[in-house]
């Protein structure tokens, strides 16, 4: 578990300093996004994703890894949202959305912590076309409770579902960091 940890928290120290650079060269412009737009954004890298799995021949230049730390970058932002509201103008500083972008990234990596302790690292046995399916069919879940509202009868909420693609996003960012270290001996 301690390594999970120590990898987590380089995997998301990347999807952060990205995160951080593009809000310099953007702003939050992203704030005026409605979570179903976000929601739809991240569809759309995870269904790339899948793509790339199942296709050989790629014709944009960017590998899984962009598009999964995109999943992760998106997810927060939806995250931000939910507890924030949208704005009609980006309306925050790159040291408050950081500091929002750290809060909702310390309660998943708990939430990951208390399902790994229960699971036992499963996700190490599962293979990233898994992974890959499993954020897809949250992402499916997510738009089905967007659609009814956001009511639910007995199901966890939208939060949980997208601090489960974070999840799941860093567990096959691990992978590949994983074999890239296996292939480099």
């Amino acid at each position: 578990m301690q390594d999970t940890s120590k990898q987590y928290d380089a995997v998301i120290e990347s999807c952060r300093s990205l995160f951080l650079n593009k809000m310099k060269d953007y702003g939050c412009a992203w704030r005026i996004l409605r979570v179903p737009s976000l929601t739809d954004q991240i569809f759309i890298k995870a269904q790339r994703i899948r793509s790339l799995q199942e296709n050989e021949v790629r014709k944009v230049d960017e590998d899984e890894k962009s598009e999964f730390i995109g999943i992760i970058n998106y997810s927060i932002m939806a995250l931000i949202q939910l507890e924030k509201g949208v704005a009609n103008q980006p309306d925050l500083a790159p040291k408050d959305a950081i500091k929002l972008y750290d809060v909702h990234i310390t309660a998943t990596k708990e939430l990951m912590q208390n399902k790994n302790h229960d699971y036992g690292e499963a996700w190490r046995d599962m293979r990233i076309s898994s992974l890959t399916d499993l954020i897809l069919q949250k992402l499916l879940r997510v738009k089905q409770i967007e659609d009814n509202k956001g009511k639910t009868l007995v199901s966890e909420g939208i939060e949980a579902n997208y601090q489960d693609m974070i999840n799941y996003a860093v567990f096959a960012l691990i992978h590949f960091s994983e074999k890239e270290s296996e292939e480099s001996k």
